[in-house]
């Protein structure tokens, strides 16, 4: 896959029809529209799949096999990119999986491609608020003819071996406080699964370090504990290998816990305030999900972005993050039928 910043896919020489697909958000959403982009790859054979997203995302991308060309794009939060670096012929089918307003469309409509896969269009598929992310992309491709399956979501496992095989993978950070859980908690858990005999190591972003090195120091964990941070984020394939090989994965609702599920890797995921039904990993028994949602009925809906951890998110305990860590298979045990926990009050 050609990830070069300066080389637009644009100006490639192939005679192939070209699909260019807006998804210029983070590593989770990447994951999650695995599901979508392989019903672009089966449904469009001999189509070329150049996906608009961040530059930093471009391995990743790689990773799933299933994009042949990055072409970088990105925009603050979760805006829009003003524009495409898409300078030669109008791709043959431009794909909005960004999101329903106007500003992705436009985007995307201001090419000139020759079909345009999107919701909010006359006569297409109708948005739904309360869907779950790989569902929703699905079915917007469903509704022009291409067969989905959201729970088609695995991605090859790397050729890099785990620094960490066999260790629980704990990962404190977010993108945002509201889905923080307090560093002090994520201490207590690493502290008793390493003093039961765990192999226990912290992962962390460029921008984590400290936080990633807290934990650790609180867990009283031995020194190379933490990887990533302050040399930077962890290389790509290195963080596949590690999370693919791992005993499990302790994260919030972030990207790494859609890499565990893109892996198979049994996973114990912190949810609040965004509810799992709309972000959550599919029902199997490897993967434990940890929620406590209000009493109101529809549920009050979350700011996933707020400047402070969500209150539904609080109300997860240390015992119970540790009982689910007990509950999980063995990685590569059990068959991926059957439901997975949502584990609740009472």
């Amino acid at each position: 896959m050609s990830t070069r910043t300066g080389e637009s896919p644009s100006t490639s020489t192939s005679p192939r029809p070209r699909v260019l697909v807006l998804r210029a958000l983070g590593l989770g959403d990447l994951l999650a529209s695995v599901p979508a982009l392989r019903a672009l790859r089966h449904g469009l054979p001999g189509h070329d799949i150049v996906l608009a997203a961040p530059a930093r995302l471009a391995t990743a991308a790689a990773a799933t096999g299933l994009v042949d060309r990055l072409l970088p794009a990105s925009a603050p939060g979760r805006a829009v990119p003003a524009e495409l670096d898409w300078d030669g012929p109008p791709p043959d089918i431009a794909v909005d999986l960004h999101g329903n307003g106007p500003a992705s469309r436009g985007l995307l409509t201001g090419l000139g491609p020759r079909d345009l896969y999107a919701y909010g269009r006359p006569h297409g598929p109708v948005w739904r608020d309360d869907e779950h992310e790989r569902e929703r992309w699905c079915r917007l491709l469903e509704g022009h003819g291409l067969p989905a399956d959201p729970e088609d979501l695995s991605v090859p496992p790397p050729a890099t071996r785990s620094p960490a095989p066999g260790a629980v993978v704990v990962h404190p950070g977010a993108d945002a406080a509201a889905r923080c859980w307090p560093m002090e908690r994520f201490a207590a858990v690493a502290r008793q699964l390493h003093g039961t005999g765990h192999r226990v190591v912290v992962t962390a972003g460029a921008a984590e370090a400290r936080l990633a090195a807290s934990v650790a120091g609180l867990a009283g964990l031995p020194d190379g504990a933490v990887l990533g941070g302050a040399g930077g984020d962890i290389p790509f394939d290195v963080l596949m290998a590690l999370v693919a090989e791992a005993r499990c994965v302790v994260v919030g609702d972030t990207g790494l816990a859609h890499l565990a599920t893109a892996l198979g890797t049994p996973s114990v995921t912190l949810f609040g305030p965004v509810a799992p039904r709309l972000w959550g990993p599919p029902a199997e028994p490897r993967h434990r999900v940890l929620w406590h949602p209000d009493a109101d009925d529809p549920p009050r809906p979350g700011d996933a972005h707020g400047d402070r951890p969500d209150e539904r998110l609080l109300r997860i305990t240390v015992e119970e993050v540790l009982d689910a860590v007990r509950a999980l298979p063995l990685p590569g045990a059990g068959p991926r039928a059957g439901q997975a926990a949502v584990l609740r009050p009472g």
